[in-house]
C-alpha cells in the first residue's frame, strides 16, 4: 500500500508524512552540521593537530559517515525496515553528540628531546574518537533510510517526487543552518562544550519528532518479512537484537578506523569496487532490460558526486581555516565567528530551494524542465564558477593577508546552487531508477559516492596546510595564496569535467528510458 494512501492526508499538496521526515530530517542535520561546523576547529585549537593531520582526520570521518548508509540500507532492506533502521540510528546519534561534549583538557605544546611536542589527555582523545565512532554508525542507519521512506510516499512515476526531495532538502539545511550558526556562536562564547552538547540536544529532539509520527508511514516504514526478526541466532537471541549488538561492534571497528586513516581510504577503495560490482551483477541477472538500463545509468550519474563533494566539501576543512585566518570577518564592528560562516550555504538552501522546486515544475509544465544528467553537469560547472570567483577576489584585495568577506558569500551562493543541481535530484534519482525491493541498497550506494568524494576532499584539504604554530598561522600572507593556487586548479578542472558531462547527456538520456 501506497503510504500516502495510508495517511489520507495531505500538507500543501504532499502527504503529511514528509512533514515528519522533514522535521526528523532538520534535527538530524542540526546535530551533524552542528557539530561539523566545530570539528576542524577542535582537531586544531584543541587538541592542537597539524592542518594536514585534522583534514586527514577530518576527510576519513566524512568519508565512513557516507559509506555506514550502505550497510544501514542493506540491513533495513532485508531486516529492519526504514523505521526501526531510523530509531536505532537516533539513538547512537545522541549517544555520539553527548560524547563530544566531554572536552576535557586542552593539548599543550612542550619542548622534547626531539623539538616541539603535543601533550594530549589520552582519556578524553579516546572519548573524541569514540564519539566519533557513535555518530558514523548512527548516521548509517538514519541517513539513508529517513530518504528512503520519503521516497516509499510517492510513486515512481509521480511528479512530484523532485519537488518533495527539494522540501526535504531543505528541511535538511534549515537544521545545518541552524546548527552551524547555534553550535559556532556557542563555540565563540562558551567553549567546545557548550556547542556539542547543543547538537547533542538537536538529535534528541530528532528522535522524539520521528517517534510521534512514524504512525503516519504505515506499511512503508514496517520490516519487509517481520518473522525473519524473531528468529533465533546461534547465541540464542533473536535476529533483531543480533542486529542491534552487532551495531555496537560496529561503534567499536569505527572507533579505531578514526585513529588510522590510511586504513580508511584502503576500506573505502574496497567496498566502492564492490557495491559497484553487486550492483552491475544485479543489474545483469535480477533485471528486466529497462530496469538493468536505468540501474547502470544510475550508477554511472553517481560518479559524479566524487568530483562535486571532493571539491565542495573543502567549506568544513581548508575554507573554513581560511575563513578563519584569512577572510575580514568584520560586519559593522562585530567579527563573525569563523564556524558560524558554515550556515551560509545553508541559508541559501532554505530560500533557494523553494525556487528551484517551483522551477522545476514550471519547466516541467512546458516540457522544458533539464534532465537529470544536465542537472549533474551543471551542478559542477557552478561549482568551479565559485571557486574562480574567490580567486579573483583575492586577486584585487589590497591586503595580501585578508579576502572581503563579499568574495565568499558569492562562493557559497554558486556552490549552494550546483548543490541543488545535484543532491536533491540525486536523491530523487536514485529512488525513481532503482529497482524497489534495492532501493535502499542503491540509496546506500549514493552515500557512498559521497563517502569517495569525502576522503578525497581530506586529501584536497591537505594540500592547503599552512605551517602552524600553537594553531597559529606562522605567515598569512604566504597561507592565503597556497589556498588560493589549489583553488584555482580545482575550479578550472571542475568545470571542464562539468563540459565533458554536458556533452555525454544524450547518451545517458537514452538509457534512462524515459525515467
Amino acid at each position: 500500500m501506497n503510504s500516502t494512501m495510508h495517511s489520507g492526508t495531505e500538507f500543501f499538496g504532499h502527504p503529511k508524512a514528509l512533514v515528519i521526515c522533514f522535521l526528523t530530517e532538520m534535527w538530524e542535520r542540526f546535530s551533524y552540521y552542528g557539530m561539523r561546523a566545530l570539528l576542524i576547529f577542535y582537531l586544531t585549537q584543541h587538541f592542537l593537530f597539524s592542518d594536514e593531520i585534522a583534514a586527514g582526520i577530518f576527510g576519513s570521518y566524512i568519508s565512513l559517515v557516507y559509506i555506514t548508509p550502505v550497510i544501514g540500507g542493506i540491513i533495513a532492506d532485508r531486516y529492519l525496515g526504514p523505521s526501526k533502521a531510523v530509531v536505532l540510528g537516533a539513538l547512537l546519534l545522541v549517544a555520539g553528540h553527548f560524547g563530544m561534549a566531554l572536552e576535557g583538557t586542552k593539548a599543550i605544546e612542550q619542548m622534547g628531546a626531539t623539538g616541539t611536542e603535543v601533550i594530549r589527555d589520552p582519556f578524553y582523545l579516546q572519548v573524541f574518537y569514540f564519539s566519533l565512532g557513535l555518530i558514523i554508525v548512527g548516521v548509517g542507519f538514519l541517513k539513508g533510510n529517513i530518504s528512503t521512506l520519503v521516497g516509499s510516499l510517492y510513486t515512481r512515476e509521480d511528479p512530484r517526487r523532485d519537488g518533495a526531495y527539494t522540501l526535504f532538502y531543505m528541511g535538511i539545511n534549515l537544521g545545518s543552518f541552524l546548527g552551524a550558526i547555534i553550535c559556532g556562536f556557542l563555540l565563540q562564547y562558551k567553549g567546545f562544550s557548550w556547542g556539542f552538547g547543543a547538537a547533542g540536544i538537536g538529535m534528541l529532539a530528532g528522535l522524539i519528532v520521528f517517534i510521534k509520527g512514524r504512525h503516519l508511514f504505515g506499511s512503508a516504514g514496517l520490516p519487509s518479512e517481520p518473522a525473519l526478526l524473531k528468529q533465533p541466532t546461534a547465541i540464542g537471541i533473536s535476529k533483531e537484537w543480533s542486529i542491534y549488538l552487532l551495531s555496537i561492534g560496529g561503534v567499536i571497528v569505527c572507533w579505531q578506523l578514526m585513529q588510522s586513516p590510511a586504513v580508511v581510504g584502503g576500506l573505502l577503495g574496497t567496498t566502492l569496487v564492490l557495491a559497484v560490482a553487486l550492483v552491475i551483477f544485479y543489474s545483469f541477472t535480477k533485471c528486466a532490460p529497462i530496469d538493468r538500463d536505468r540501474m547502470l545509468v544510475c550508477l554511472f550519474l553517481m560518479s559524479y558526486q566524487v568530483i562535486f563533494w571532493s571539491l565542495f566539501e573543502q567549506t568544513a576543512s581548508s575554507l573554513s581555516l581560511m575563513t578563519d585566518r584569512n577572510i575580514d570577518r568584520v560586519i559593522f564592528g562585530f567579527e563573525v565567528p569563523a564556524a558560524a560562516f558554515q550556515s551560509v550555504n545553508a541559508f541559501f538552501i532554505i530560500t533557494l530551494a523553494p525556487l528551484f522546486n517551483i522551477l522545476w515544475l514550471s519547466l516541467a509544465k512546458r516540457g522544458w524542465e533539464p534532465s537529470t544528467p544536465t542537472k549533474f553537469a551543471l551542478s559542477i560547472i557552478q561549482l568551479g564558477l565559485g571557486f574562480l570567483v574567490l580567486v579573483y577576489g583575492a586577486s584585487v584585495a589590497t591586503d595580501p593577508t585578508q579576502v572581503a568577506i563579499i568574495w565568499i558569500v558569492l562562493l557559497y551562493l554558486l556552490h549552494t546552487t550546483g548543490e541543488l543541481c545535484i543532491s536533491p535530484v540525486g536523491l530523487s534519482m536514485t529512488s525513481r531508477l532503482s529497482v524497489p525491493r534495492v532501493v535502499g541498497m542503491m540509496m546506500g550506494c549514493w552515500f557512498l559516492a559521497s563517502a569517495a568524494g569525502n576522503y578525497v576532499s581530506g586529501t584536497i584539504a591537505a594540500m592547503t596546510g599552512s605551517a602552524t604554530v600553537g594553531g597559529e598561522v606562522v605567515d598569512p600572507a604566504a597561507a592565503l595564496q597556497t589556498y588560493l593556487d589549489v583553488y584555482q586548479s580545482a575550479g578550472l578542472y571542475s568545470i571542464a569535467a562539468g563540459l565533458l558531462a554536458l556533452a555525454i547527456v544524450p547518451i545517458i538520456k537514452h538509457y534512462m528510458h524515459d525515467a
